[in-house]
């Protein structure tokens, strides 16, 4: 069988490295965080974001990472 996705819309932030402040904003928490990666609490389990991965916040109110050639296939700004 085949499944189309429905459209919903996400709120997303791209991790640059430096945005740390505005991370931990949005995902209403600290985190462990560097210039190069970034822990981000899922429902599985930490995981960790790369710079340039964007932190997605699902439908359901998770947190979950997500690369950044997916997440422009995926999505498109509203």
């Amino acid at each position: 069988m085949k499944y189309r996705k429905k459209p919903v819309v996400v709120e997303a932030i791209q991790f640059t490295g430096t945005n740390y402040e505005k991370i931990k904003e949005f995902i209403g928490q600290n985190t462990l965080c560097s210039t190069l990666s970034i822990v981000i609490p899922t429902l599985e389990g930490d995981m960790v974001a790369q710079k340039g991965d964007y932190i997605i916040k699902g439908i359901a109110g998770e947190f979950y990472p997500c690369k950044p050639d997916v997440f422009e296939q995926t999505y498109e700004s509203t």
